[in-house]
C-alpha cells in the first residue's frame, strides 16, 4: 500500500508542472498495459486547474490509453510466455486468478470484456494483455477500446466543462459507481436490440 501511496502522489505531483500533459499522455499509454494506477486521478486533477482545455486533455488520455492497449495486446499476442510471472509477481491488480478467470469466456466475450475493462474501474491491462493472448480480432479489440476509453475519458471532461470545480468532489465520490451503472444499462440496451427487436 506505501508503494501504492508513493506512485499515486508522484503521478498527481505532474499537475502542478509545466510537464503534466506530457505526464497525463505517457502515464496513460502506460496504465493500459503495466502501470498500476489509473490515470483518472490526474486527468481530473488537470481538468481542475484548466477547465477549458479539459476536452484537450481527455483526447490525449484517450488517445494514448489506446496506443496503449495496442501495446498490451501485443505483449500478449507475442511474448506473454516468456513475461507472464513478471506481471503475476510485479505489477499490482494483475492477478493470476484473475487472469485465469477472464480467460474462461474470452473467446466468447472478448469485446465486452475490452469494453467493460476499458469504461469501468477493472483493471484494463489484464483484458489488454488476454486480448493478445486470445488473439481476439484487433480490429474488434481496437474498436472496443476506442469507444470505451473515449466515454471514460470524456465524461469527466464534459462534467468538468459543465459544472466547473465543484464536480470533483462528486467524481472522487462516485465515478466507480456511476461507471459501473451505465455500464450495466449500455449491456442491457445492446441485449434489447439483440434478443426482442
Amino acid at each position: 500500500m506505501k508503494l501504492f501511496k508513493k506512485l499515486y502522489d508522484w503521478m498527481l505531483h505532474w499537475a502542478d508542472t509545466p510537464y503534466g500533459p506530457i505526464a497525463l499522455f505517457l502515464l496513460a499509454l502506460a496504465e493500459s498495459s503495466f502501470f498500476p494506477i489509473p490515470v483518472d486521478p490526474l486527468l481530473i486533477a488537470l481538468c481542475l486547474g484548466a477547465i477549458k482545455k479539459s476536452w484537450r486533455f481527455a483526447f490525449y488520455t484517450s488517445f494514448a490509453s489506446v496506443i496503449g492497449g495496442m501495446i498490451g495486446y501485443w505483449i500478449g499476442f507475442g511474448i506473454w510466455e516468456g513475461v507472464d510471472s513478471f506481471f503475476f509477481k510485479y505489477v499490482p491488480g494483475f492477478s493470476e486468478s484473475l487472469f485465469n478467470g477472464v480467460m474462461a469466456n474470452f473467446n466468447e466475450y472478448g469485446f465486452w470484456y475490452v469494453f467493460a475493462a476499458g469504461f469501468t474501474p477493472i483493471p484494463y491491462k489484464v483484458f489488454t494483455i488476454a486480448s493478445g493472448v486470445f488473439k481476439l480480432n484487433f480490429f474488434l479489440f481496437v474498436i472496443a477500446s476506442t469507444i470505451s476509453r473515449s466515454l471514460r475519458f470524456f465524461i469527466i471532461a464534459a462534467l468538468f466543462r459543465k459544472f466547473g470545480p465543484e464536480i470533483k468532489i462528486f467524481i472522487d465520490k462516485y465515478f466507480n459507481f456511476l461507471a459501473i451503472l451505465f455500464f450495466i444499462l449500455l449491456l442491457g440496451g445492446f441485449l434489447v436490440i439483440k434478443f426482442i427487436l
